[in-house]
């Protein structure tokens, strides 16, 4: 069997991601993997293989995160462009995201042994007038009021004409992923991750009415915000990170993304088990 080349992407400003890493490169080893890190931290941690981003993207076999679901977040983005699997390691407070704990490094042994399924995860498509940079959501796309303080009037349509219209201080279209992220604390359900739909979630709506709705995976939606002032913009928000300034005339496409995020599961840390500790320890 040839040797696991794994690519560790940690993010250490989490508490104890440094003590951790190199107990994570000694279990990596232990088990016949080569642990493959950024240039950045040669001399800092030993028995790693050091290069470029690129470089070592390529060469990997899995990606490994250490941090928080933001972590993971940011590594799925990379593992994407090379449709190389992604396991995290959680190291901040939730972790939804995350199949190992910090006290469960022996499950790290199951990487050379290829003890473990495949998950696919749905992507979002995002694009400002159908035009420009394609950028993809994992977790979800978000439009904001910005730097404005008035309610946005938005209106969501399809190929098909006008969907629906809400007035809110925003909108959260996420996958399933992303539906125990930022719509969750919006008032949205759980999507189950094996799921395939869009799921919208207006952010404190002005009306009683206006609720989570669960869109085919197919439809192709589009967003446009009326603004009575000229000068008023909102904002559209990747993955949590400010992605575009929207006027009046700017219209955001959404739809699913051919391509996928491949996530590492291990049997028995199953969505549901991991949803009721992840629960519980929100209190």
């Amino acid at each position: 069997m040839m040797q696991k080349k794994v690519l560790l992407l940690p993010n250490l400003t989490k508490h104890n991601t440094a003590e951790l890493v190199p107990k994570i490169i000694r279990q990596l080893i232990l088990c016949g993997c080569q642990p493959l890190a950024l240039t950045e931290y040669e001399g800092r941690f030993g028995g790693l293989q050091t290069g470029g981003l690129e470089s070592l993207l390529a060469e990997c076999d899995l990606v490994l995160t250490v941090g928080g679901d933001g972590t993971i977040l940011h590594g799925a983005k990379h593992a994407m462009r090379y449709d190389k699997p992604l396991l995290g390691i959680n190291t901040g407070r939730l972790g939804y995201l995350a199949q190992i704990e910090p006290n469960e490094l022996d499950f790290l042994g199951r990487l050379a042994e290829e003890d473990y399924t495949i998950q696919q995860r749905m992507l979002l498509e995002v694009q400002v007038d159908g035009k420009g940079p394609t950028l993809y959501a994992l977790n979800d796309a978000v439009i904001t009021r910005g730097d404005t303080a008035r309610l946005l009037d938005l209106v969501i349509s399809s190929k098909g004409g006008v969907i629906a219209t809400c007035r809110a201080d925003g909108l959260i279209f996420a996958t399933p992923t992303g539906s125990t992220a930022y719509s969750l604390s919006a008032g949205g359900p759980v999507v189950a991750p094996g799921i395939a739909t869009i799921l919208m979630t207006p952010i404190c709506p002005h009306s009683l009415n206006d609720r989570s709705i669960l869109f085919p995976p197919d439809v192709e939606l589009r967003i446009c915000c009326r603004f009575s002032s000229g000068s008023d913009r909102a904002a559209l928000n990747i993955d949590g990170e400010r992605a575009a300034s929207l006027d009046g005339k700017a219209e955001v496409w959404i739809r699913r993304a051919k391509r996928v995020a491949r996530f590492i599961q291990f049997p028995e840390k199953n969505f549901t088990d991991i949803l009721s500790q992840k629960l519980k320890s929100r209190g």
